[in-house]
Formats: structure tokens, C-alpha cells, sequence
């Protein structure tokens, strides 16, 4: 019988087809569904990152709902409100689009920070309160945000307690000479990816079987010494001279649940220190935060995170 890592493969393979040139991207985003994780998908217009998430959320007959967030969008338009109805008398309930699966909240950093808490307790609780009432989101409640990197007139940069809320951030980048020369041969072949040709793929999984394999993650295994590894590489995080703000202990949690799932698609029923590497770069880019004299010397989080990683001695 095969690995139930399989139908995951499928489903990298399928996605990796209908968006091309974007691999990494996908295979974190299998880990971040594997994991219960948010993820910001940050990256130019155009590199597919609204596609990506609606033919993942069509493969796994998921329900899926779309938020276009801009400057006017209000609360209530993310978690819904209770109506007046003058023919019954009666309050009812209007709900959100969060009240979804798998929820895509394209250009989170266009809309007031107000707006952008509404999603705070629907992430971190998985429920909503309106008017006192605590409505329970779906059990694969996910939701993922788009962000463009180079727009920064007329944004509203998300706040440190909000970004650690987001399992990883994944960099969308412009895919390889090769991979957009494939994405031209699609097109001229009659290849299109508007709803009509997505709504035309194949499930290959259902929600079920996502919240199965969330389970089977939960059994991987983890040795008393990559614990002890990876509290040093998150206690190095916090005392790194250029770092102002290192991993937070959510963030640990985090690392341990996705390197298990990282492990699982690998078809292993234990972790190893390269899983906690593998996780490690789209899991702390966004929770790192320089101090200033570091920003001015042009540093980055990605480098520092690659020498720490290099530093720490891997138990063996």
C-alpha cells in the first residue's frame, strides 16, 4: 500500500502543472495544510498566487471564499453581522466570507489595521464572536494572504502580533527563463486558467482526507535531542546581536508541527535536523525583526537565519 503522503505528491505534482515555475512555493504550502499554518504569499502581480490557492482549494473540494481587501473594507465585511428583520421581528445572522475553508484574503496590507484584527481571533481561535456569541469555524478553517512586496504607498505594514500568527511567508518570485517559456507553450496550446477550465479539474482529495493526514502528522516522531536542537536555534534567534526581535514560543510550537509534516511528505515517521532546516527560512523570515543600525547596514533576515542555522551543532 502506498505512503498516504502520496495523494499529497499528487496534489504538488497537479498544482505544480496549472502554476508553473512555482515548486518551493507549493511544496510549503502542502506543509502549511498539513500543519493547520497560515501563510502569507507575498510576491509581484502576476506570479500566480490567487491562482495557486484556487486550484488547491478545487483539487481538495474545499469550500472557498475570496475577500479583496482595500481601505473601505470594514470588519463587518470579513466576519459578517446580525440583521434586523422588520417582518419577524427578529435579529438573524449574516455571515462573513470567513465563514469558509479555505479563505483568501488577497492584499491583506491595503486595509486599516482594524480590519486586519478581525482575522486575529478567527486565526489563533478558529472561531468568531459577534454580538457576544461564539460561532466555531470549519475544522480545516485556513486562511491565506497575499501581499504585494513592492507597493508601499497607501499600505498598512501587518504588526509583529499579527505576522506571528502566519505559519510561513513564501516569496513568489518571478519563475525561471524555462518554466515561463513552458507557461507561454501552455497558453499557445489552449491551456487557460480562468474558473471555467478550474472548476473543470478533478478532486484529488477531499477535506476529509486533509484533517486524516493532520492526524497522522501528529504521530511523527520527535527525539529528546532535536528538541533540544531546536529550542537552541530559536534561543539563538533571541540573542543574535542584529535582531531586536527573535522567534516567539508560538513560533516554536510552529516549527516542531511543520518540520513533522515536512518529515511525513518525505515519507518518514521521524524528524531529523534537516526538517527543522528545511522549515526554518519561510517560518522565521516575517517573525525576525532587525534593529535599526542593521537595517541601515543593508542586512537581511535570510542570511542571518542561513548562519545560525550553520552555527548551531547538529545532534547526532
Amino acid at each position: 500500500m502506498n505512503h498516504p503522503s502520496s495523494l499529497f505528491e499528487r496534489l504538488n505534482t497537479t498544482i505544480s502543472r496549472i502554476v508553473v515555475g512555482q515548486t518551493t512555493v507549493v511544496h510549503h504550502l502542502m506543509v502549511a495544510l498539513l500543519s493547520g499554518g497560515h501563510v502569507i504569499l507575498e510576491g509581484v502581480p502576476g506570479t500566480g498566487k490567487t491562482l495557486t490557492v484556487k486550484a488547491l482549494s478545487q483539487l481538495i473540494k474545499a469550500d472557498f471564499r475570496r475577500i479583496q481587501l482595500t481601505p473601505d473594507v470594514l470588519p463587518s465585511d470579513i466576519l459578517g453581522t446580525n440583521i434586523f428583520d422588520l417582518n419577524t421581528r427578529s435579529f438573524s445572522l449574516k455571515r462573513g466570507p470567513v465563514f469558509t475553508e479555505i479563505l483568501l484574503a488577497d492584499e491583506i496590507n491595503r486595509t486599516p489595521p482594524k480590519t486586519q484584527s478581525a482575522l486575529l481571533e478567527a486565526m489563533e481561535e478558529q472561531q468568531v464572536t459577534l454580538d457576544g456569541d461564539r460561532l466555531l469555524l470549519p475544522d480545516l478553517f485556513w486562511v491565506i494572504a497575499t501581499q504585494n512586496s513592492l507597493e508601499f504607498e497607501g499600505t498598512y505594514p501587518l504588526p509583529e502580533a499579527q505576522l506571528d500568527r502566519f505559519l510561513f511567508k513564501l516569496v513568489v518570485d518571478y519563475p525561471s527563463p524555462s518554466a515561463e517559456r513552458q507557461m507561454l507553450a501552455n497558453a499557445q496550446s489552449g491551456l487557460q486558467t480562468k474558473r471555467v477550465n478550474l472548476e473543470q479539474l478533478k478532486p484529488i482529495a477531499t477535506v476529509e482526507h486533509i484533517l486524516t493526514a493532520r492526524r497522522l502528522v501528529q504521530q511523527v516522531e520527535v527525539a529528546d535531542p532535536l528538541l533540544d536542537y531546536l529550542m537552541t536555534l530559536v534561543q539563538r534567534t533571541r540573542q543574535h546581536p542584529d535582531l531586536s526581535l527573535g522567534a516567539s514560543p508560538r513560533s516554536a510550537v510552529a516549527w516542531l508541527q511543520a518540520s513533522k509534516a515536512h518529515a511525513w511528505l518525505e515519507g518518514r515517521s521521524f524528524v531529523t535536523p534537516d526538517d527543522l532546516k528545511a522549515i526554518a527560512p519561510p517560518l522565521l523570515r516575517h517573525r525576525l525583526i532587525l534593529r535599526p543600525e542593521a537595517q541601515l547596514d543593508g542586512l537581511q533576515a535570510e542570511p542571518i537565519i542561513a548562519a545560525i542555522l550553520s552555527q548551531v551543532p547538529v545532534p547526532r
